[in-house]
């Protein structure tokens, strides 16, 4: 007998085929499909991001994690991250749904929410298998799709019972986290915003220290905790993902391209983005322009 997670887990499968090469607007709120060949490196924002078919390979700093069909993992703060999917086959494309989490229904979600039973701690950015009860709550946003009359009422409920179940399992430090507004992680936030908005710029820690209300030393231990980078790393991420993303969409030469992100030395750009990517940027951008 077919178990029903599996009969939901085929029926969500089949509504996110729906979705472009990209992440698609459901008309949901904070919800969106893929249905991907390859992943783009981008800068990932907060969300809950569940895996329905294939496997997605994500390296954010220092770590680099697998996730399988029905897995899902927990983006706290706006982290540059490279990645790969690796579909079944060319008809079975990778799949995934994306919940852009809002730290206002977290909290308001624990303020009515019974603490589980103590469970094992997964690290941050780890894969989690989805229980059944996450499943179902998916696919019935999903059929929302089709019932936009509904949606109003009906997508904030069935929200609110998916982040409730993913502060059943081990990502619950996680989701607490981000309801905090007054927590390290929001503390961190600000200084990942600063150094998104300033990542061309030169910049000291001890600044953005202070603007944490941290020590450096505190501030570089929570960092490195939250993100998986320190400050620079962070920023060198971000800088990279730009010049990537010029070096395939944009007419500059190399060179130019390192200066633009913020670099003063062209070969120190070219060493670090082969460090990467794998390839020095020529090299990889001619890769990915002769496989359209």
């Amino acid at each position: 007998m077919v178990e029903p997670m599996n009969n939901d887990l085929d029926e969500l499968r089949r509504r996110v085929l729906r979705a472009e090469n990209k992440w698609t607007d459901t008309g949901l709120p904070r919800v969106a499909m893929v249905c991907a060949e390859a992943c783009a490196d981008q800068v990932y924002q907060p969300m809950l991001h569940l895996v329905l078919q294939g496997v997605k390979t994500l390296s954010i700093g220092d770590q680099v994690s697998t996730y399988g069909p029905s897995s899902y993992f927990v983006v706290p703060v706006e982290v540059p991250a490279t990645g790969q999917v690796h579909p079944y086959a060319p008809e079975s494309p990778y799949l995934a749904l994306r919940l852009t989490l809002d730290p206002t229904v977290i909290a308001s979600v624990l303020a009515d929410d019974i603490a589980p039973a103590e469970r094992p701690r997964a690290q941050r950015f780890a894969a989690v298998q989805a229980p059944a009860e996450m499943i179902d709550a998916w696919l019935r946003m999903l059929r929302l799709m089709d019932r936009p009359n509904e949606a109003a009422v009906l997508a904030p409920m069935i929200e609110r019972e998916i982040v409730f179940r993913a502060l059943q399992g081990p990502l619950r430090e996680t989701l607490v986290a981000m309801a905090r507004p007054d927590g390290r992680l929001a503390q961190i936030r600000r200084a990942t915003e600063w150094i998104r908005q300033h990542y061309t710029e030169p910049f000291r820690v001890e600044p953005l220290a202070a603007m944490t209300g941290m020590s450096v030393a505190a501030f570089y231990r929570h960092f490195k905790a939250i993100t998986a980078m320190t400050p620079i790393q962070y920023q060198k991420r971000l800088r990279l993902l730009r010049a990537r993303w010029l070096l395939l969409f944009d007419t500059l030469d190399a060179a130019s391209i390192a200066f633009t992100v913020g670099y003063e030395s062209a070969s120190q750009f070219s060493r670090e983005y082969a460090r990467l990517f794998g390839l020095p940027p020529v090299k990889d951008a001619a890769r990915f322009k002769s496989h359209p």
